[in-house]
């Protein structure tokens, strides 16, 4: 199952194409399976310095661009227009590795202008997509992460985080790792098709209990939350991750940039046409009047007594199940170059 099959207009390319009747009877044929392709990714810079004011983190690490989790609300869908790709279907079907990840962030690491400071692994794609299983790029540079001894934040809406239990247990040991488990709906109907290649919420709730009990600092992102479509099971998720021991609480308003309103809009048309109406207006709502507000400062909030109404609401749950309290800075003071002796030597 696909989040989208359309293929979108690259907004880069100067000359567009679209299907036509040539007479051949087709009708009924069914369209064949879109198979996932990897390609080698040649970056050579690894960390992607964030400018944006109203996002926390200053540099943020992604293995993969492109995402097999065919989430339809993806915001990092545009991204891939820059690849020469569109943003839907070549999006999560179509996906760059970065096999020399981890040797690009050790050099970074190496070098004398290294500041230490937290760095979000996931900060566009998920690094625990379904390539991951096979590649293990992300569990390599967490063994980078402990070897220099750098704080590393992770967000994911993957149950295999868990896989990496062993190492993620040891930066926890000295305050040096932060998990976010993504939770978008609990209703496995609507999570299926919204976000078809993710972990089920309840395995995503076993991943948060696990993490917890090892020790490592784990909390619960919801998001996006979708006006008229998965607002109501806030509640409930909150009271859900909590039950499994996250501390803390993060979340977002849908965000439709560029490509991402049609790719969203078709598949809500497709999926739920009965709510569609109800859910642009309410989006509209939050952003203006249109369907994405690109501002800083509103453009992840969203504007008007909507969106207050559901920071307060989110701000009073997390105080009723304790996951409001700030928690402490990870640490930096333990960074090393030329002490890296080993994965698990002190």
């Amino acid at each position: 199952m696909r989040g989208t099959t359309l293929i979108i207009q690259n907004r880069f390319e100067t000359t567009s194409r679209e299907a036509f009747d040539d007479g051949w009877e087709t009708i009924g044929e069914e369209l064949p399976v879109v198979q996932t392709q990897f390609f080698p990714d040649q970056t050579k810079s690894i960390l992607f310095k964030n400018d944006s004011p109203d996002i926390p983190m200053a540099y943020s690490l992604n293995p993969y661009r492109g995402c097999e989790h065919g989430c339809a609300y993806c915001r990092a869908r545009p991204y891939h227009e820059y690849l020469g790709f569109n943003a839907g279907i070549d999006f999560e079907s179509k996906i760059m590795v970065k096999h020399d990840a981890p040797e690009l962030l050790r050099r970074e690491f190496m070098k004398q202008s290294w500041s230490p400071q937290c760095i979000m692994m996931s900060g566009n794609t998920d690094c625990y997509q379904p390539a991951e299983r096979e590649y293990k790029i992300t569990r390599k540079l967490l063994e980078v992460f402990l070897e220099f001894r750098n704080p590393v934040s992770i967000l994911t809406k993957n149950a295999l985080i868990l896989r990496d239990l062993d190492i993620l247990t040891e930066l926890a040991k000295m305050n040096l790792v932060s998990t976010l488990i993504s939770i978008t709906s609990l209703d496995p109907d609507l999570r299926r098709k919204l976000e078809p290649r993710t972990s089920t919420a309840e395995r995503k709730l076993k991943a948060m209990s696990e993490l917890a009990k090892a020790g490592i600092p784990t909390g619960v992102m919801v998001g996006p939350i979708i006006p008229g479509l998965n607002d109501n099971e806030v509640p409930s998720i909150l009271k859900r991750a909590s039950e499994a021991g996250a501390t803390r609480v993060a979340h977002t308003i849908l965000r439709l940039p560029y490509a991402v309103a049609p790719i969203f809009t078709t598949w809500l048309e497709e999926n739920f046409p009965e709510k569609a109406n109800r859910v642009l207006t309410r989006i509209r709502m939050i952003r203006g009047g249109k369907l994405n507000d690109p501002n800083w400062g509103t453009r992840m909030t969203g504007i008007g007594g909507y969106a207050d109404y559901m920071h307060r609401l989110i701000y009073s749950l997390s105080v009723k199940y304790k996951m409001h309290e700030e928690r402490k800075p990870l640490a930096t003071h333990l960074f090393r170059r030329s002490g890296a002796w080993g994965l698990f030597e002190e």
